[in-house]
């Protein structure tokens, strides 16, 4: 049997300060989503300005590099690069800002943000979850 480390609240909370503190230093309106290995939500914290509908995308931007087990990116160079077919696969977006968090080598999770450009949205879920290691 094998042992797996599991994201707790107070994990969570760190995760959510670091991205958040990422977007407020740039001033960026956004949502960070953060899920579990299974992609199932763990919270959600949506800053005053952004549009609703960001909490959903980032939600599965999220969800998507989880269930993946890497950046929701690799999806949408696969896409950009002709492979149209992943535009069609289940309980998947195709577009950055979704990231896996690592822990021990083995994903425990991801961060996924919506808002703002979608290489700004990455550089938050990346602080996001790089900040535990």
């Amino acid at each position: 049997m094998k042992s797996k480390a599991v994201l707790s609240q107070v994990e969570i909370g760190q995760i959510l300060s670091a991205a958040g503190a990422e977007a407020q230093n740039n001033k960026w309106a956004v949502t960070i989503a953060i899920v579990d290995d299974g992609g199932h939500p763990l919270a959600l914290e949506r800053f005053d300005g952004c549009a609703p509908i960001s909490a959903y995308i980032a939600t599965e931007k999220a969800r998507t590099a989880a269930l993946g087990r890497r950046e929701s990116k690799g999806y949408e160079e696969m896409v950009n690069g002709g492979r149209q077919a992943f535009l069609s696969a289940p309980l998947l977006t195709s577009l950055e800002g979704g990231v896996p968090i690592m822990v021990d080598g083995q994903v425990v999770g991801a961060v996924g943000v919506s808002g703002v450009k979608a290489e700004q949205d990455a550089q938050v879920a990346k602080a996001g979850a790089q900040c535990l290691s």
